[in-house]
Formats: C-alpha cells, structure tokens, sequence
C-alpha cells in the first residue's frame, strides 16, 4: 500500500524552466521566423510539425541549456511576433542568451527587436 507512495515520491521533478522574451517589430510567420532563427544560429528546427517545435541554442534538449520557441500573434492580433528563449539554468541564463539571438537576428534579418525584459 505504502509502495506507490514511494514511488511517487522518488520521481525527480521537471526542470525549471525560465523564460526571457524578444519582440521582433515586423509581420513574419511563425514558420519562417523558426527557419531563419535555425539558419541564424546554425541548428535545426526540432520537432517540426508539432504544437511546440524548437530550435536548440546550446546544451543537448531541455535537460541543460537553452532553446527558442515562438508565439504567434493570437487571431485579430497585429505583430508583434514575440520569441521566447527558454532556459533550464537560471533566468540571467535565458536573458543573456535571448540578447545574444536578437543580437545575431538583427545583425542576419535587419529586424527591428527589442526585448519584453530590463536590460
């Protein structure tokens, strides 16, 4: 009886997941901004074709490291077109990497970003 309580207990918990957010200022779609954040950082897109595809920036998946997924405007909705970049380490983690993408992608795109956090 005290065996599936054990159990329960033991799992590990998921990762923590921190997020840091940039706005990028021009109407693109949500599949052509993961193809030109892969091209920009050189990984592909994972897990294509699903509800959460993604595009690794370090680390090998969620476990450590970073990642980027984007939000679409919702219907109705002008752009902004919002990237979030996750972190399982520490929000500093996701911020710095979230400045060093939108540094890349406007230095790559000639997109107007600026990022939804203080500086």
């Amino acid at each position: 009886m005290l065996e599936p309580l054990r159990q329960l207990l033991r799992r590990s918990a998921p990762p923590a997941e921190y997020c840091a957010t940039i706005v990028v200022m021009s109407a693109v779609t949500k599949l052509d901004a993961l193809a030109i954040v892969a091209l920009a950082v050189d990984r592909p897109v994972e897990r294509q074709r699903t509800m959460r595809p993604f595009v690794l920036l370090d680390g090998e998946g969620f476990a450590r490291g970073a990642w980027v997924e984007i939000e679409i405007p919702k219907f109705g909705e002008p752009p902004p077109l919002a990237i979030d970049v996750y972190s399982s380490i520490s929000d500093d983690h996701a911020r710095l990497q979230a400045l060093t993408l939108m540094a890349r992608l406007e230095q790559y795109t000639g997109w107007g970003i600026r990022p939804d956090f203080a500086v």
